[in-house]
């Protein structure tokens, strides 16, 4: 499958390129900078410790979201704080994984919940701006659009 084929535009796919390359080559660039300004050991140890610290945090953050979306989807309602809590805990173990000091960093600060609630934000108000909803009444609609009816069911009321 392409890119195309997923839905990602020329740019996207370029926009991707130019992270996938960048980042590893400045990871490289900080980690040596890092061990010149230390020593070898010391930087290999940060890479050890920060990945099995947030390996650990990842896990008990995940376990704790895990538990929120049971207790939610339990009282019928949506988890939809809870689901992209989730992703981002997921995000932050495969950041903590990869050996630098900025994936490290952004990584850890995806397991505060604060940081993630203002992540959050970003990334709303980011879908928020590239969706449009159009209403249109019943007197608007021309015979070659199609219209799809729905309707809310609560729990308490018959269909």
């Amino acid at each position: 499958m392409t890119g195309l084929a997923l839905g990602l535009s020329a740019a996207m796919l370029g926009r991707l390129l130019v992270l996938f390359i960048s980042v590893p080559l400045v990871e490289l660039v900080l980690l040596m900078q890092l061990a010149n300004y230390t020593s070898l050991p010391f930087t290999i140890a940060l890479v050890i410790v920060t990945g099995v610290v947030g390996a650990g945090l990842a896990r008990r953050q995940g376990w704790q979201t895990y538990q929120r979306i049971r207790q939610e989807l339990a009282a019928g309602q949506m988890p939809t704080n809870s689901l992209v809590d989730a992703a981002m805990i997921f995000v932050a173990g495969a950041l903590l994984l990869t050996p630098g000091v900025l994936t490290d960093l952004f990584g850890l600060s995806l397991l505060f919940p604060v940081c993630r609630r203002f992540y959050q934000r970003i990334i709303i108000a980011r879908f928020r701006d590239q969706i449009k909803v159009h209403s249109y009444s019943a007197d608007r609609v021309r015979p070659q659009d199609k219209v799809i009816d729905s309707y809310v069911v609560k729990h308490d009321e018959e269909p």
